[in-house]
């Protein structure tokens, strides 16, 4: 087992031994599927505009800083050279040169000179170089140098036996190399030899350059060399160990005198002014391909490679410096610290070290294989949180104190020197100083929560944030053994990526609403309006902020850059700055962004493989101009048939060239720059878009009318100088043009006129109508009247009805009354003992006036007064009816009982009865039917 570990430790120093710890510049890499051209690329310049130009196997390439176009050569051949001269893009290939100028439609339209000069070019002849020398430009092919006089449109022809390897210029001289032969410099129009030493005839030359006075020879695979006294002289300088082992196809002196040299299987390297080496890098340390055909410094210092397989930028002079991990040998850098001065970085690999502000390789420490969580300086000693315990670091050698899986970090224990809180998987523990060596206490039992960001808040009190479940308060007891009390003061509901922070004595809480600081006194976090400003919730990544106590900046990390809090220097108040990184290159692990204060204003910023080095003293957004590249409309959506648009000068388009695409750009090429655009159509738009990286914008089926777009740019917080516009009009439809205007007005007008007459004649009728309808209304206001009339005589009647109704029921009353009245009166008399003659002639009267027949008939009148078709309906109904019982049938009628009809008849209320029922079985009324209910209905 013993033998296992070592040959596994022996491994892993063998694996990890040798991590090469060279920060390069960014590397922005461009392939063919980018620029959508063949991959071998041989030349590369820039425009007075700032837009690159590369010769390619296809054609001529235009870079703006956004998008790639691509111009095919003139004869279908490959671009060797290329030459940007102010506002016009020479260009040289098969038997052909001339050059690219852009018209008003902001397109390239190339112009053969050789063509217009009538040149006779030789068999198979290529222009593989060009140079410029005032008003002179020089062609170079393999056996003739083209002198071409712009200001003349002349030329003349310099012509070699021999092979004409390359032309180069330094400083306004131009030299050329013939083979085997020598180096010449080109004096008014001839060749005049400058060195014929064997230096000169045996090697390859590669450029030619004046320094330090003196003209200083690169040869291919020999290195460089001094020219003193008509001899070439070996520059013996650091960088010949690789130079004397390479093979160098092309090279370029800088604007700070250093070089860069292209090689054919090694990449690029650059040296300085005093032949030290800067950088060496090759195709696995961030190159798209080893073969280097040109280099190029651009106006911003940046290297330009053209390369057999690709194009690749170099930022030399970026604010950033790149440790990229191809290999995955060191992994994510999950945590670093410079401790005793060297720098430790924590991966999820293991842990690794260097001597820190050095180019040395990182070397792995033995025993640390696996994730590394925290590295922490307390009281001078560096302990490492790790996957599998707890190290202390000494000496660089890794020394496990704690032997328990999932150590997340380490704190001091308030007022107690000898003792440090560990944060853990399963909950906290407690670490003790004992003679000296610090070792595993106890664990504390009754909180077994995982551990990750805590803070103490008193002697016995802690904070733990756990992104899935919320913020803990953990009171424990003096002893640190257990958890007396375990309070949950966030719920889980806050959302995942949270953290918590100790800050300027304040604890922090961050999730994606904000920050917010933590009181004591009510064990409440409130929310910091002024540090919430560093929480990009729109690009929210996670909530974790590192606290650099070295240079007491507060950082935090998003999906578009990193922003961090200082005190403003004169009032201290805090004041917050933002480091916008394009997001392509933001690869750090979410959850562990880690930034280190390494030198006075360089970071060191984790990523998922390797890190990034940031200084803030190079930090700079230039000021920059935005320019609109071109513009095109077209007359139907997604139309392929489009028309290119001058922008120069104001537009005019018919109604059906409505969709308009504006294409705009601004020529920086820093890879960690983000540019963003703003834009506005006036006419349409009241307010500018937000802010957006995409570098055009199309509007289909804009409305006729006048409109003015324009374009602006911000680069960091810099925005641009200029405003780019352009103003256009689109032409009303056909049907609102000024002629079918006053076509529509003088419509109006004779319509006017019609409905004028239409409208008199109308109201003429109308009037008529009125006095029609004035006579009618006259009329039925008279028919109302008699209406009225009538209704007030059909009252009459129906009152003088009621009151014969009245006069009925009194008589009736009063014939019953006087009925019973004789009827008691004749029984009075008959039950007198004296019945003479003079009592019976009384009854007689009285019966007389009983049976008297005209008080019926006076009845009878008043009753068909009254209901005069009562006695002939029921006499129709019942023909069998008497008139004694059309009498009965009448009393009935007016609703008398027997009682009341009995003095009318004259006759008992018993014979009523009789005649009732006799009156029933005439009507032939059923059992159960009411005589008196009938006779009402009737």
């Amino acid at each position: 087992m013993r033998l296992l570990k070592l040959l596994l430790v022996g491994l892993l120093i063998c694996v990890f031994g040798n991590l090469t710890a060279q920060e390069l510049p960014p590397i922005e890499i461009y392939t063919p599927e980018d620029y959508n051209a063949n991959n071998q690329n041989w030349s590369i310049s820039q425009s007075s505009n700032r837009f690159i130009y590369v010769g390619n196997n296809k054609g001529l390439l235009e870079f703006n800083g956004e998008e790639w176009q691509l111009y095919e050569s003139p004869n279908k051949t490959i671009m060797r050279s290329v030459k940007a001269i102010g506002d016009q893009i020479f260009t040289g290939c098969f038997r052909e040169f001339g050059y690219w100028q852009r018209d008003s439609l902001g397109l390239l339209n190339y112009v053969s000179v050789s063509k217009k000069l009538d040149v006779s070019f030789l068999e198979d002849e290529e222009i593989w170089n060009i140079i410029d020398v005032d008003d002179i430009i020089l062609f170079q092919s393999l056996k003739r140098i083209y002198i071409y006089n712009k200001r003349k449109e002349s030329y003349d022809i310099i012509d070699s036996e021999t092979t004409i390897n390359r032309i180069f210029k330094a400083g306004n001289r131009v030299y050329f190399q013939k083979a085997r032969d020598g180096l010449y410099e080109i004096e008014h129009g001839s060749a005049k030899l400058v060195t014929d030493d064997k230096v000169g005839k045996e090697n390859l030359l590669v450029n030619v350059f004046n320094h330090q006075n003196k003209l200083l020879i690169q040869t291919q695979d020999n290195g460089f060399y001094i020219l003193e006294n008509n001899e070439l002289i070996p520059w013996s300088i650091e960088a010949n160990d690789i130079l004397l082992n390479d093979h160098i196809y092309c090279s370029a002196q800088l604007e700070d005198k250093s070089f860069v040299l292209g090689s054919i299987s090694n990449g690029f390297l650059h040296i300085s002014e005093e032949g030290r080496i800067m950088h060496q890098i090759s195709q696995n340390k961030g190159l798209s391909n080893n073969t280097v055909l040109s280099v190029f410094e651009d106006t911003d210092s940046n290297i330009w490679l053209g390369l057999e397989y690709g194009i690749n930028c170099i930022n030399m002079k970026s604010a950033f410096r790149i440790y990229d991990d191809r290999d995955g040998k060191i992994g994510s850098v999950n945590t670093s610290i410079i401790f005793n001065g060297y720098l430790y970085i924590g991966t999820n690999s293991g842990l690794f070290f260097k001597r820190n502000n050095t180019n040395e390789a990182f070397r792995f420490i033995s025993g640390t294989q696996g994730a590394v969580w925290s590295l922490q300086n307390i009281n001078g000693a560096l302990f490492c949180g790790h996957n599998t315990g707890t190290f202390v670091i000494e000496n660089n050698k890794a020394d496990l104190i704690v032997d328990i899986i999932g150590t997340w970090r380490v704190i001091p224990v308030k007022n107690n020197s000898n003792l440090l809180l560990q944060g853990d998987y399963d909950g906290f523990y407690v670490l003790e100083k004992v003679n000296g060596k610090w070792g595993l206490r106890n664990k504390i039992e009754g909180f077994d929560v995982s551990s990750r960001y805590f803070e103490m808040v008193s002697e016995t009190e802690v904070l733990v944030s756990h992104e899935y479940r919320g913020v803990f308060k953990v009171d424990l007891n003096k002893q640190f053994t257990e958890a007396s009390a375990v309070t949950v003061l966030v719920s889980e509901e806050s959302g995942t990526s949270t953290s918590l922070i100790k800050y300027n004595n304040h604890i922090l809480y961050t999730n994606k609403d904000g920050v917010f600081k933590y009181t004591h006194e009510t064990n409440i976090f409130e929310k910091d309006s002024v540090l919430s400003k560093l929480i990009d919730s729109d690009h929210y990544t996670s909530g974790r902020l590192v606290h650099d106590t070295i240079s007491n900046k507060l950082w935090s990390f998003s999906s578009q850059g990193l922003s961090y809090l200082t005190p403003n220097r004169l009032s201290g108040a805090p004041k917050i700055h933002k480091v916008p990184i394009q997001s392509s290159a933001i690869n750090h692990v979410v959850g562990f962004e880690n930034i280190l204060s390494v030198n006075n204003g360089e970071f060191l910023y984790g990523t998922t493989s390797g890190y990034l080095l940031l200084d803030l003293n190079k930090l700079d957004y230039p000021s920059h101009e935005v320019k609109l590249n071109y513009t095109f409309v077209s007359s139907l959506k997604n139309d392929t048939n489009v028309r290119f648009i001058d922008t120069s000068t104001e537009g005019d388009f018919k109604n059906t060239e409505n969709n308009f695409e504006f294409h705009y750009c601004v020529p920086k090429f820093n890879k960690f720059q983000v540019t963003e655009y703003q834009y506005i159509l006036e006419g349409i738009y009241e307010d500018w878009s937000e802010w957006s990286q995409q570098p055009h914008e199309a509007f289909e089926n804009l409305p006729f009318g006048d409109y003015t777009f324009s374009v602006r740019s911000r680069i960091g917080n810099r925005v641009s100088n200029n405003i780019e516009s352009y103003s256009f009009s689109i032409e009303a439809p056909w049907y609102l043009t000024k002629a079918m205007i006053a076509l529509y007005i003088a419509f109006v007008v004779l319509f006017s006129l019609f409905m004028h007459n239409v409208y008199k004649r109308y109201y003429r009728k109308q009037r008529e109508r009125l006095l029609l309808k004035s006579q009618r209304e006259l009329e039925r206001k008279e028919l109302e009247n008699r209406q009225q009339l009538m209704r007030f005589n059909n009252d009459k009647l129906r009152q003088d009805i009621e009151n014969k109704n009245k006069e009925l029921a009194t008589s009736t009353m009063n014939l019953i009354r006087k009925n019973e009245f004789l009827n008691n009166l004749k029984t009075e008399l008959k039950k007198t003992s004296d019945t003479g003659k003079g009592v019976k002639s009384i009854i007689k009267i009285i019966d007389k006036n009983l049976n008297n027949t005209d008080d019926w008939h006076l009845f009878e009148e008043a009753f068909n007064n009254a209901d005069k078709d009562f006695l002939k309906k029921i006499k129709s109904d019942h023909p069998s009816l008497t008139s004694n019982d059309l009498r009965l049938c009448a009393y009935l009628r007016l609703n008398l009982s027997s009682k009341e009809i009995a003095p009318l008849l004259n006759i008992s209320p018993r014979s009523v009865e009789v005649k009732r029922y006799r009156l029933r079985k005439k009507l032939d009324l059923p059992h159960e039917a009411s005589l008196t209910d009938y006779i009402l209905e009737v």
